[in-house]
């Protein structure tokens, strides 16, 4: 029996572990600390709220369908930002506006990808990318981390077959927190251009970049586009994650393609997103500088207090954009841990075990810690509660 296709994959991660909160009561004294979903909670600025009003109020259009690969002010705003960024060239015509960033994955599969071909994505991996290959009937091929959490070029040489359509990169990475090096990124495009196979980047969490400059040099290839499939999420940068505005960057034959899953997915995205996250790449440059200051402030703070756990056999295993990723020191799987944890010290967080193939025993001892809306004496509560477990949980 053939299934349908939701039954291909697994039930979506943050809102299993949500359920783990149902019946556990939290105290005032000993509140919950949600490190689970990577996502702002607070919301956008009061100046980009106020723009958003402005068009809801007076922008009679904006209420109406938009084009389908989105408000053309918009992609052309995002393609001279990405020129200037990459010190490469991007025209308005190579980028569209999606629905955010998952979206932007799944237009890039339905344009690459019939039954039974293949992606090659290391793990751990980002769960909505195995979930959307699934119910694509896209083999997910796993391409296993090395110790430093990077994923190794020759391994992914290894695993491409007649069948292979893409190799998915994330960073700064989720779930591991590692941002690729611009080296490692350009021998992955390489190696995708010389097997003729797409390289889909997804760099989500780019604004938090701790190394200044580009985080690669691929759109200064004069022929990008023939190899590499960008994607971007305007959630993180500008607090728009109920807006869900996200953009997909790649050859103008490919976006003809993309435009017909979008029009049928979508018709357009929503437009007063797209005006905000217009409005803050125009006036709110000077503010997203220092909010990555202040995220890499918390990053530095967690590599301030990991010395409290080390020696009770906790590993920091990779660090950056919003997440640290951790080996825990009990002999208890993970998947079990993790709701251990929302009784016992009232921490949310999801196991490695959701970030790995199923049947993988590196998820049981691993850990997803997402950091962004904890601010130095939020992580300094997270770490005393972790160290104050007993050793035998």
């Amino acid at each position: 029996m053939t299934l349908p296709r939701t039954a291909t994959t697994f039930f979506p991660p943050v809102m299993e572990a949500r359920r783990w909160l149902d019946g556990v009561t939290f105290t005032d004294d000993r509140p919950l600390i949600n490190v689970s979903q990577a996502a702002p909670v607070d919301p956008p600025p009061e100046g980009l709220r106020r723009a958003m009003a402005e068009v809801t109020l007076n922008n009679d259009e904006a209420h109406l369908y938009g084009p389908v690969l989105g408000l053309p002010e918009l992609r052309a705003e995002l393609a001279r930002q990405t020129a200037e960024k990459y010190a490469g060239v991007v025209t308005d015509e190579q980028v569209c506006i999606t629905s955010g960033c998952n979206q932007a994955f799944a237009a890039a599969i339905a344009t690459l990808c019939g039954e039974g071909d293949e992606v090659i994505i290391p793990t751990p991996w980002y769960f909505n990318h195995k979930m959307w290959l699934d119910m694509s009937g896209v083999t997910a091929v796993p391409l296993p981390v090395e110790a430093d959490m990077l994923p190794d070029p020759d391994k992914a040489a290894a695993a491409i077959t007649p069948r292979t359509r893409a190799i998915a990169l994330v960073t700064p990475n989720n779930p591991g927190g590692v941002e690729y090096p611009a080296a490692l990124v350009q021998e992955f495009f390489d190696l995708a251009r010389r097997h003729g196979i797409a390289l889909i980047l997804d760099e989500t969490y780019r604004d938090f970049h701790s190394r200044p400059g580009a985080p690669h040099a691929l759109f200064s290839d004069p022929d990008w586009h023939d190899t590499l499939i960008h994607l971007y999420s305007f959630s993180k940068a500008y607090r728009l994650t109920g807006h869900r505005v996200g953009a997909l960057i790649a050859s103008r034959a490919r976006l003809a393609e993309v435009e017909k899953f979008l029009d049928t997915v979508a018709i357009c995205p929503a437009q007063i997103g797209q005006h905000g996250a217009l409005w803050g790449m125009q006036n709110l440059s000077a503010w997203l500088a220092e909010e990555r200051e202040e995220i890499l402030a918390r990053r530095a703070a967690i590599a301030d207090l990991m010395p409290r756990l080390e020696p009770l056999g906790w590993e920091l295993l990779g660090l950056g954009g919003y997440f640290a990723y951790m080996r825990q020191p009990f002999s208890v799987s993970s998947a079990d841990l993790a709701r251990d944890l929302v009784r016992d010290a009232g921490v949310l967080c999801l196991p490695g075990t959701m970030f790995q193939p199923e049947g993988d025993a590196r998820g049981e001892s691993q850990l997803r810690i997402a950091f962004a809306n904890l601010d130095a004496a939020g992580l300094k509560v997270l770490f005393d509660r972790l160290a104050a477990l007993p050793r035998n949980a």
